[in-house]
């Protein structure tokens, strides 16, 4: 498997997982803009959003909105982004997502930059992140809805 996005979304790296279904795998970023940072990833392989068969494109979206909920109840943000990068800007060469906490007092200009983020607060606590996460995720949901 050549794609590093297929590898993050079946797992076949180490990754946090906090939230999957049969279509998407949902795992913190390892360079977090913001404590909370998510890539929603499907597990098949799409490049870019024009490509999403409608299971996978549904899921995605339900999945942005179970991640906002549990961003919103642990990070008190004063909004999300949403965003997803095509073409060339697609660091992945896979079809993710970026559901992001945003604060009134950053620049979010920076999220663009190559050069690095100062996240290390939010990258060393990247486990206790996840699990703060599913927590919230699984008191929130249903037994059907975590399938």
């Amino acid at each position: 498997m050549d794609c590093l996005g297929c590898m993050l979304a079946n797992k076949y790296i180490p990754v946090n997982v906090v939230y999957e279904n049969q279509f998407v795998c949902c795992i913190l970023d390892h360079e977090p803009f913001n404590e909370g940072h998510v890539l929603i990833i499907p597990k098949e392989h799409f490049i870019d959003v024009d490509e999403l068969n409608l299971e996978t494109s549904n899921a995605v979206m339900n999945a942005a909105k179970t991640l906002s909920k549990a961003i919103k109840t642990l990070y008190k943000p004063d909004g999300i982004t949403i965003c997803q990068n095509g073409g060339v800007f697609n660091d992945l060469s896979h079809f993710h997502m970026h559901i992001i906490p945003r604060y009134k007092h950053q620049s979010f200009a920076n999220f663009y930059l190559e050069e690095p983020l100062s996240n290390e607060v939010a990258k060393s606590k990247l486990v206790a992140t996840r699990d703060e996460l599913v927590g919230v995720i699984n008191s929130a949901s249903s037994p059907k809805e975590r399938s």
